[in-house]
Protein backbone atom coordinates (compact mmCIF):
# COMPACT_ATOMS: atom_id res chain seq x y z
CA UNK A 1 0.00 0.00 0.00
CA UNK A 2 1.55 3.34 -1.25
CA UNK A 3 0.44 5.83 1.16
CA UNK A 4 1.82 9.67 2.21
CA UNK A 5 1.47 9.48 5.59
CA UNK A 6 -1.16 8.27 8.57
CA UNK A 7 -4.06 10.09 7.85
CA UNK A 8 -3.86 8.39 3.91
CA UNK A 9 -3.41 5.15 5.29
CA UNK A 10 -6.20 5.90 8.26
CA UNK A 11 -8.73 6.91 5.19
CA UNK A 12 -7.91 3.94 3.02
CA UNK A 13 -8.40 1.61 6.06
CA UNK A 14 -11.76 2.97 6.18
CA UNK A 15 -12.32 2.82 2.97
CA UNK A 16 -11.40 -0.96 3.05
CA UNK A 17 -13.93 -1.43 6.18
CA UNK A 18 -17.00 0.17 4.12
CA UNK A 19 -16.67 -2.11 1.23
CA UNK A 20 -16.16 -5.31 3.32
CA UNK A 21 -19.55 -4.56 5.06
CA UNK A 22 -21.15 -3.71 1.93
CA UNK A 23 -19.63 -6.94 0.56
CA UNK A 24 -21.20 -8.62 3.84
CA UNK A 25 -24.44 -7.20 3.70
CA UNK A 26 -25.50 -7.75 0.09
CA UNK A 27 -23.76 -11.65 0.46
CA UNK A 28 -26.07 -11.69 3.56
CA UNK A 29 -23.02 -12.25 5.76
CA UNK A 30 -23.50 -11.88 9.13
CA UNK A 31 -21.21 -8.76 10.69
CA UNK A 32 -19.53 -9.98 13.67
CA UNK A 33 -16.58 -7.98 15.68
CA UNK A 34 -14.32 -11.05 15.16
CA UNK A 35 -14.93 -10.83 11.44
CA UNK A 36 -14.44 -7.35 11.17
CA UNK A 37 -11.22 -7.10 13.27
CA UNK A 38 -9.56 -9.89 11.22
CA UNK A 39 -10.19 -7.74 8.18
CA UNK A 40 -9.24 -4.28 9.46
CA UNK A 41 -5.82 -6.51 11.07
CA UNK A 42 -5.51 -7.68 7.47
CA UNK A 43 -6.47 -4.27 5.57
CA UNK A 44 -3.88 -2.50 8.36
CA UNK A 45 -0.74 -4.54 7.09
CA UNK A 46 1.29 -4.26 4.06
CA UNK A 47 3.44 -7.19 5.08
CA UNK A 48 1.07 -9.81 3.77
CA UNK A 49 0.34 -11.54 7.03
CA UNK A 50 0.01 -15.10 7.86
CA UNK A 51 -2.76 -15.99 10.22
CA UNK A 52 -0.89 -16.81 13.15
CA UNK A 53 0.23 -13.12 13.16
CA UNK A 54 -3.11 -12.10 12.00
CA UNK A 55 -4.13 -14.06 15.69
CA UNK A 56 -1.57 -12.20 17.34
CA UNK A 57 -2.64 -8.72 16.73
CA UNK A 58 -6.69 -9.52 16.99
CA UNK A 59 -5.34 -10.96 19.93
CA UNK A 60 -4.62 -7.74 21.28
CA UNK A 61 -8.00 -6.12 21.14
CA UNK A 62 -9.87 -9.51 21.81
CA UNK A 63 -8.30 -11.79 23.84
CA UNK A 64 -10.29 -14.76 23.66
CA UNK A 65 -10.44 -14.96 19.89
CA UNK A 66 -8.95 -18.49 18.74
CA UNK A 67 -6.93 -19.19 16.08
CA UNK A 68 -9.60 -21.26 14.28
CA UNK A 69 -11.90 -18.77 14.55
CA UNK A 70 -9.39 -16.41 12.62
CA UNK A 71 -8.49 -19.05 10.07
CA UNK A 72 -12.51 -19.17 9.60
CA UNK A 73 -13.31 -15.80 8.88
CA UNK A 74 -9.79 -15.10 6.99
CA UNK A 75 -11.18 -18.24 4.46
CA UNK A 76 -14.73 -16.34 4.59
CA UNK A 77 -13.17 -13.33 3.44
CA UNK A 78 -11.02 -14.94 0.49
CA UNK A 79 -14.40 -16.84 -0.94
CA UNK A 80 -16.23 -13.50 -0.64
CA UNK A 81 -13.33 -11.64 -2.68
CA UNK A 82 -12.31 -9.30 0.33
CA UNK A 83 -8.69 -10.53 0.35
CA UNK A 84 -6.43 -13.25 -1.59
CA UNK A 85 -4.24 -15.41 -0.12
CA UNK A 86 -0.54 -16.11 -1.39
CA UNK A 87 1.67 -19.44 -1.16
CA UNK A 88 -0.08 -22.76 -1.50
CA UNK A 89 -3.88 -23.43 -1.40
CA UNK A 90 -5.46 -24.00 1.62
CA UNK A 91 -6.44 -27.49 1.67
CA UNK A 92 -2.29 -28.81 0.98
CA UNK A 93 0.80 -27.33 -0.34
CA UNK A 94 1.54 -28.42 -3.70
CA UNK A 95 5.04 -30.02 -5.16
CA UNK A 96 6.24 -29.62 -8.80
CA UNK A 97 9.47 -32.06 -10.03
CA UNK A 98 9.40 -29.62 -13.45
CA UNK A 99 12.07 -27.72 -12.76
CA UNK A 100 12.14 -26.49 -16.54
CA UNK A 101 10.59 -22.55 -16.59
CA UNK A 102 7.35 -22.67 -16.91
CA UNK A 103 4.08 -21.15 -15.09
CA UNK A 104 0.71 -22.16 -13.23
CA UNK A 105 -2.53 -22.24 -13.88
CA UNK A 106 -4.50 -22.51 -11.00
CA UNK A 107 -8.40 -23.38 -10.41
CA UNK A 108 -9.78 -21.21 -7.69
CA UNK A 109 -13.00 -23.29 -7.68
CA UNK A 110 -11.50 -27.15 -7.52
CA UNK A 111 -7.54 -26.32 -7.20
CA UNK A 112 -6.88 -28.15 -10.41
CA UNK A 113 -3.26 -27.03 -10.88
CA UNK A 114 -1.65 -27.24 -14.30
CA UNK A 115 1.78 -25.92 -16.14
CA UNK A 116 2.45 -23.89 -18.78
CA UNK A 117 4.81 -21.95 -20.72
CA UNK A 118 4.99 -18.50 -21.65
CA UNK A 119 8.36 -17.02 -23.51
CA UNK A 120 6.60 -13.59 -22.65
CA UNK A 121 6.33 -14.29 -18.84
CA UNK A 122 9.66 -16.01 -18.99
CA UNK A 123 10.86 -12.53 -20.15
CA UNK A 124 8.78 -10.37 -17.79
CA UNK A 125 10.10 -7.16 -16.70
CA UNK A 126 9.99 -6.16 -13.35
CA UNK A 127 9.61 -2.78 -12.01
CA UNK A 128 12.55 -1.13 -10.56
CA UNK A 129 10.94 -1.13 -6.95
CA UNK A 130 11.04 -4.65 -6.84
CA UNK A 131 15.39 -3.98 -6.26
CA UNK A 132 14.38 -2.09 -3.29
CA UNK A 133 12.95 -5.14 -1.62
CA UNK A 134 15.81 -7.89 -2.72
CA UNK A 135 17.53 -9.74 -5.24
CA UNK A 136 14.66 -11.66 -7.85
CA UNK A 137 16.64 -14.74 -8.37
CA UNK A 138 13.23 -16.35 -10.04
CA UNK A 139 9.94 -15.27 -11.65
CA UNK A 140 6.68 -17.19 -11.54
CA UNK A 141 3.51 -16.23 -12.68
CA UNK A 142 0.31 -17.96 -11.51
CA UNK A 143 -2.29 -17.55 -13.23
CA UNK A 144 -6.21 -18.21 -11.30
CA UNK A 145 -8.95 -18.98 -12.67
CA UNK A 146 -11.82 -21.21 -13.34
CA UNK A 147 -11.39 -24.21 -15.51
CA UNK A 148 -13.19 -25.71 -18.10
CA UNK A 149 -14.71 -28.48 -16.26
CA UNK A 150 -16.11 -26.34 -12.87
CA UNK A 151 -17.10 -23.80 -15.60
CA UNK A 152 -18.83 -26.26 -16.98
CA UNK A 153 -20.06 -27.19 -13.58
CA UNK A 154 -21.34 -23.42 -12.91
CA UNK A 155 -23.57 -23.29 -16.42
CA UNK A 156 -25.58 -26.75 -15.46
CA UNK A 157 -26.85 -25.26 -12.47
CA UNK A 158 -29.79 -23.89 -12.00
CA UNK A 159 -29.88 -20.08 -11.59
CA UNK A 160 -31.35 -20.04 -8.27
CA UNK A 161 -28.30 -22.27 -6.89
CA UNK A 162 -25.83 -19.82 -8.86
CA UNK A 163 -27.34 -17.20 -6.75
CA UNK A 164 -27.60 -18.65 -3.43
CA UNK A 165 -24.02 -19.23 -2.86
CA UNK A 166 -22.53 -21.08 0.15
CA UNK A 167 -23.43 -18.30 3.06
Amino acid sequence: MTTSGPETRDREIARQMEHFEQVCRSAGVKLTHQRMEVFREVARSGHHPDAETIHRGVRSRLPTVSLDTVYRALWLLSDLGLITTLGPSRERTRFDANLRRHHHFVCVRCGLTRDFYSDAFDDLKLPHSVRALGRVETTQVEARGVCHECAQADSAKPATAKKKGKR
